[in-house]
């Protein structure tokens, strides 16, 4: 079972994925992958409900940059715990391309990983499990408050260590 932990709270999820070769359902926000949107742009633009697109993580935000508006939600993909490349595709999406809609994290989502993706950009984030909603948001607080500090810096979070020793050098 998969839960939906949204800015820190358990919620419900409205999105269903379809895979290639489903049919769509008839009504509800769908999240398609990059295939299906190439294949079949013309038909899914026109969707009255919301769309959402599923990137693996060896594919780009660059290839969907001239069609960012169209989404509401971009799920990123992470395969396995050690495949990092979607913290640097939710990067790309927030800081460079302006993406303003929800960036999600899919597949293999830890509890170790939540506060990296939070600085990273990441909005939601699809885990999977039986945990309770109130122990999945104790989770999300603690691994936000555990590190005070920052070396690199961030789309969120704490100014890193390098600033702060720059900004009261200068004081």
């Amino acid at each position: 079972m998969t839960k939906l932990l949204k800015d820190g709270k358990a919620t419900t999820d409205p999105w269903t994925h379809v895979a290639d070769g489903d049919d769509l359902p008839a009504d509800g926000p769908v999240i398609v992958t990059l295939a299906r949107w190439q294949a079949e742009h013309n038909s899914l633009a026109g969707r009255a409900d919301g769309l959402g697109i599923r990137l693996e993580s060896g594919q780009s935000p660059e290839a969907i940059k001239d069609d960012l508006a169209r989404f509401a939600v971009v799920a990123l993909e992470f395969p396995k715990f050690g495949d990092g490349r979607a913290y640097s595709h939710a990067r790309m999406l927030k800081d460079r391309l302006g993406y303003e809609g929800e960036v999600r994290a899919v597949g293999d989502v830890l509890r170790d990983q939540y506060r990296a993706m939070h600085r990273c950009g990441f909005d939601a984030l699809e885990i999977a499990g039986d945990r309770p909603a109130d122990k999945l948001e104790a989770d999300w607080r603690a691994a936000l408050g555990e590190l005070r500090h920052a070396y690199q810096p961030a789309l969120r979070g704490p100014e890193p260590i390098l600033r702060q020793r720059h900004r009261a050098a200068a004081a």
